[in-house]
């Protein structure tokens, strides 16, 4: 086997390379040197290598540097540009200035090679690029794929669901697992990996090849079903993921399966219900905490035109019933996130509550602020502080984003002596974070006093 081409399943996976020469002759012998080693689409112009590259996907580029019309140099630049994304590209050139190289690599090429060349140092070099390729794209695929299931971590999803979403017509779904806790406790975690592990392999089964599909934490999940808006085919899916979940979990915890093991699913329609991530991840919660109600183990679509009481069951719900709907979801050990009118809920009943309990809580207000006061660059970092306190700060502790650059925590029971070691915490971690060394912050803190109202 070449060492340029990967084993997939028992089929040899040959790379693709578009060579482009506005000279026929030096097109022809290069094309003939890589074509017992690489699949190779040919251009004579960057314009045509535009269209080419468009349609082929080609693994690299390989691009004569002075080209009439376009330049190896503006070819790049506009392929990058189009696709947001580094390409590998490697440049052939008569030019011996080492200026052209400089500025071919602070451009993002890859490699250079003079011409005339010969055919085996073209096929090392090109062998080496693509090889460097796929140590990148590995180490990129093990960033954003969650270890246990193998599907799209939680900031991949999200990352990619919100450029999705601009872009795509389809359906958006959030995805829970109905009495997965009950797993856990009888089982054990070993038993609960399992079955998320397999759930995920359905999930794979269920969807369409083209579809996002990704694990948010826990039990949760979540996919983007491209081309969907019919309700129909959310309810077969539905289905046949809660048919074989249980023939799955049958199989792994014996056929007297007494746990009622299954999937729920809420729903939203994009672009009907509209094109911002965030709000239609909150419409595909709420239509989730409708199968809920319901009973679990079904799904529900999200409907901006149906009426309140379509979206609310009238049905008197049991105790156990409604604890499922409270307390079932989630399991984080990170601080919690609320927005600002629920955060002042708490803050309000812990006040109330601050005389009987006789607990310590601090509350806290923290800036963030940039030299330059760059807008964009400060509404990155404050999504990126976001994050940090939630995984720094304890389960108990309560975190609000007010606004662009201020976080307003509730510290639960912590004592004056004990503050001042949080800040530090908070000052390391966001230290270690890569907007840290430009974004600073300020942090006012006070202890909670009691109502006497």
């Amino acid at each position: 086997m070449h060492d340029t081409e990967q084993f997939y399943e028992g089929v040899y996976e040959v790379k693709k390379i578009l060579v482009v020469d506005d000279m026929l002759v030096s097109l022809m012998m290069t094309e003939n040197m890589l074509a017992s080693n690489y699949e190779v689409v040919c251009a004579s112009s960057g314009k045509e290598a535009i269209e080419v590259y468009r349609q082929e996907r080609p693994d690299m580029v390989l691009s004569d540097l002075r080209m009439p019309g376009m330049s190896g140099y503006e070819l790049q630049a506009t392929l990058q540009n189009e696709y947001n994304t580094i390409i590998p590209f490697m440049f052939m050139t008569a030019d011996h200035d080492e200026q052209t190289e400089v500025q071919g690599f602070e451009n993002g090429a890859m490699d250079f090679i003079k011409k005339p060349f010969r055919p085996d140092i073209l096929l090392r070099r090109v062998a080496n690029i693509l090889q460097t390729v796929e140590k990148i794209q590995g180490l990129r695929k093990t960033a954003e794929t969650d270890a246990l299931t193998g599907l799209i971590n939680k900031a991949s999803s999200e990352e990619q669901l919100k450029e999705i979403c601009k872009s795509e017509a389809g359906a958006l779904l959030m995805i829970d697992l109905d009495s997965f806790k009950a797993v856990n406790d009888i089982h054990g975690h070993a038993m609960g990996d399992k079955v998320l592990i397999v759930f995920a392999d359905i999930l794979r089964e269920i969807m369409g090849k083209d579809d996002l599909i990704g694990r948010m934490g826990g039990d949760e999940f979540v996919a983007f079903c491209k081309g969907i808006g019919d309700e129909g085919e959310i309810i077969d899916r539905t289905r046949a993921a809660n048919e074989m979940l249980v023939a799955e979990a049958k199989k792994l915890m014996g056929e007297d399966l007494a746990i009622p093991l299954g999937t729920s699913i809420g729903c939203v329609f994009v672009p009907i219900e509209g094109t911002d991530f965030a709000e239609l991840y909150q419409k595909a919660d709420k239509a989730l905490y409708v199968v809920k109600q319901r009973g679990k183990h079904g799904c529900f679509v999200y409907r901006s035109d149906r009426k309140l009481n379509e979206m609310e069951i009238a049905d008197t719900m049991s105790l156990s019933n409604m604890e499922v709907i409270l307390e079932e979801r989630g399991h984080d050990e990170e601080a919690l996130i609320l927005h600002p009118d629920n955060f002042r809920t708490v803050y309000r009943f812990l006040r109330r509550t601050f005389r009987a309990e006789r607990h310590s809580d601090c509350i806290m207000l923290i800036t963030l602020s940039a030299a330059d006061e760059d807008e964009e660059l400060l509404a990155d970092a404050g999504d990126q502080f976001l994050e940090m306190l939630k995984a720094n700060l304890r389960r108990s502790d309560v975190v609000s984003k007010s606004n662009t650059t201020q976080f307003i925590v509730l510290l639960y029971n912590i004592g004056a002596s004990n503050v001042p070691d949080v800040i530090e915490r908070i000052k390391d971690c966001w230290s270690a974070e890569p907007l840290g060394a430009k974004i600073k912050f300020e942090c006012e803190w006070d202890l909670m006093k009691v109502d006497d109202q």
